[in-house]
């Protein structure tokens, strides 16, 4: 594909701007919690968004002084040890680094977190429905009208390669208070007044 704004052949579509928010999500995690000790990062190495994004974030965390220990996981296996690291380690919260094997993996990942009575923050809303606390990402949905508005110009007649790959842009920041509340955490106002939707 020569460009997102001239695709080739017939390539088009939409872009889900997913893996370069990991910075604004560190930032809202410590905002959070700015006297946190030590905050977990779950990766995926065999998904390639993954190092540009422990890159991000390890710049990003070294600017505002927040510890951070990466962890790696792309099986069950190392997804079971990356839970014990996290305990051994004493972290108090977590961030994910999205990947399909998180998000096919994210009832056990919520799960643990509550299990722990550890924050987390995670890349997609839908996580956020399933019991996390918060995310901070795309919108899965307005990403699904932009592909339907799309599929109806192509079947009107539009040729692919006439349109240019769009990214989805809107973004939101999804707090579970239910959550809050089973995690013992009060979430000041001024933090709430921040989110596009609370879930109760």
């Amino acid at each position: 594909m020569p460009s997102l704004n001239r695709p080739s052949g017939n390539a088009t579509g939409v872009y889900i701007l997913a893996n370069a928010l990991e910075s604004k999500r560190l930032g809202l995690l410590h905002e959070l919690f700015p006297s946190a000790t030590l905050f977990g990062v779950l990766l995926d190495p065999k998904f390639p968004p993954a190092a540009l994004g422990a890159s991000e974030l390890s710049a990003a965390a070294s600017t505002i002084g927040q510890p951070l220990t990466l962890l790696n996981a792309s099986t069950d296996a190392e997804l079971d040890a990356a839970f014990v690291a996290l305990r051994q380690q004493h972290v108090k919260a977590i961030l994910l680094i999205g990947s399909p094997f998180f998000d096919t993996r994210r009832d056990k990942i919520i799960t643990f977190a509550a299990q722990q009575k550890l924050p987390a923050m995670y890349h997609f809303r839908e996580c956020v429905v399933g019991g996390g606390l918060m995310s901070y990402g795309p919108s899965l949905g307005e990403a699904y009208r932009e592909v339907g508005v799309y599929t109806a110009r192509i079947l009107n007649g539009a040729t692919p390669t006439d349109l240019p790959v769009v990214e989805s842009t809107k973004l939101e920041l999804v707090i579970n208070l239910k959550t809050a509340k089973m995690l013992g955490l009060t979430i000041p106002a001024s933090f709430l007044s921040l989110a596009d939707d609370l879930i109760d």
